[in-house]
């Protein structure tokens, strides 16, 4: 479900994450460390939700800028493919499934 692109850019991203800054020998310290950095990434896309509806305190709001939400928003996607991949996860069939189960609730 997720384009051949951003699949090769996952294939890329995970070999160079694994050359630069994760040098740990095995996938369990691999996917804590990829659910942690989602976590901060989920975090960065809060604060700008909250500061795009103005929920953010005064000195927050100043450092906001506009459009940056779509950059959080892809790191999100990005951080959550990268540790599907370690956790060896078929994430294209896990999204179908679940597309389908929830499609099932409304055809009652």
């Amino acid at each position: 479900m997720h384009s051949p692109k951003l699949k090769k850019f996952i294939e890329t991203e995970d070999g160079r994450l694994k050359q630069t800054v994760e040098s740990y020998p095995d996938n369990e310290k691999r996917s804590f460390a990829r659910m942690i950095k989602l976590t901060e990434e989920v975090g960065e896309l809060a604060d700008e939700v909250l500061a795009r509806g103005s929920f953010q305190r005064k000195e927050k709001l100043s450092e906001y800028a506009a459009g940056s939400i779509e950059g959080e928003f892809a790191d999100v996607i990005i951080t959550s493919l990268l540790l599907a991949k370690t956790l060896e996860l078929d994430v294209d069939k896990a999204l179908r499934e679940k597309i389908d189960k929830i499609n099932k609730r409304y055809d009652k």
